[in-house]
């Protein structure tokens, strides 16, 4: 199987992405690496019918794992499960377009 067999996009809810964003900010604020250009994406996701790469996703996915990472200690655990469920949710997200289709054919 090759990587051409995989979606190259996908379109999130607009509160999920709505939430990244915010997340984003703050990993930007923090000086995350890479959070830069999946920040950028999920600002602009609207204007897009909030469908974005894929690869930009998972980018955002583990950007906010390194933000919660960086933060455990100094913020409310309400707010760290935060941070770590929409993370999480990014990437169920990649991963739910990457696994190969169903097919009903016995192998």
């Amino acid at each position: 199987m090759t990587s051409s067999s995989f979606q190259r996009t996908l379109t999130l809810p607009a509160t999920l992405c709505e939430q990244a964003a915010q997340h984003l900010e703050q990993a930007a604020r923090r000086t995350v690496d890479g959070a830069g250009i999946p920040l950028k994406a999920f600002r602009a996701a609207a204007d897009s019918d909030y469908t974005l790469p894929v690869s930009v996703v998972e980018q955002a996915a583990g950007c906010l794992l390194v933000l919660a990472t960086e933060t455990a200690q100094t913020v409310r655990p309400s707010a760290l499960r935060t941070v770590i469920g929409v993370a999480l949710c990014l990437r169920d997200a990649v991963q739910a377009v990457r696994r190969p289709a169903l097919t009903t054919r016995f192998w």
